[in-house]
């Protein structure tokens, strides 16, 4: 009877202002079937001091190291008055 931890990102989103919103997933296994389940939720602000921390898996932390360096978008100007989509 082994119980154990899978700790797992499991939400992993890159908004538009730069921030990075993460969810990892505690399962807690017993004999090879999932007992019980939790959530833990962060938003990383662009080029987080904890992001190496909370990101410990060299995938993520690389798409964060990117997207750190990448221009944001210009948002889009509105439609002139009167015109339609």
């Amino acid at each position: 009877m082994a119980i154990t931890e899978d700790i797992y990102i499991s939400q992993f989103n890159v908004q538009r202002d730069g921030s990075i919103g993460v969810r990892k997933t505690t399962d807690v296994v017993k004999d090879g079937e999932v007992i019980a389940t939790s959530y833990w939720r962060t938003v990383l602000a662009p080029n987080d001091p904890e992001a190496a921390t909370v990101l410990n898996e060299p995938y993520y932390l690389d798409i964060a190291t990117y997207a750190w360096t990448q221009t944001p978008p210009a948002p889009t100007p509105p439609p002139p008055e009167g015109d339609t989509p």
